[in-house]
């Protein structure tokens, strides 16, 4: 097995870093280093809580680890610390943002998860509820409107059509 230098390495793995996010497949291409070794390298990154995806995808299609490693790295982080990250790791605030908000929920209590889903069956019936009664109103309209058609048809079908009503 052959011996990279530590700087070469580094560098590489810079580059399957965002914002380049170059895929491995393309990395070995060009450096010439097995596509093996890169996802060793990518692997003893992650394991060492490093934020490197390195499949090519944008920042929505990463892991739900990677996700979540970029939300510890920015949780102590000020405002213009988080800018400054974002920049660097070619990410925006608002995902972010939202990583976060997902990272929080997703460790709501039961009790909390059963109201939330209690809450929205309740309304969701309250919809059906409206809708329905909509729907029974129209029918009653359309029915009444083919009704008065029809009774119009027959009018004219008896005294014809010339007259005024």
């Amino acid at each position: 097995m052959k011996q990279y230098p530590e700087e070469r390495k580094q560098a590489v793995l810079r580059r399957m870093m965002p914002p380049e996010n170059t895929p491995v497949r393309v990395l070995s291409e060009e450096t010439g280093i097995s596509d093996v070794t890169l996802y060793h390298w990518r692997k003893q990154a992650r394991s060492g809580g490093m934020v490197v995806p390195g499949d090519g995808r944008n920042p929505e299609g990463w892991s739900p680890e990677d996700k979540f490693a970029v939300v510890l790295e920015t949780a102590a982080l000020n405002e213009a610390e988080v800018a400054e990250y974002c920049r660097k790791k070619g990410l925006y605030a608002e995902q972010i943002l939202a990583w976060k908000e997902v990272c929080m929920h997703a460790n709501a209590t039961a009790v909390e998860q059963a109201r939330s889903a209690r809450d929205q069956a309740r309304s969701a019936k309250k919809e059906i509820k409206e809708l329905k009664r909509d729907l029974r109103h129209k029918e009653k309209a359309l029915a009444e409107t083919a009704a008065l058609l029809v009774l119009r048809k027959k009018m004219h079908a008896i005294w014809g059509e010339g007259e005024d009503e």
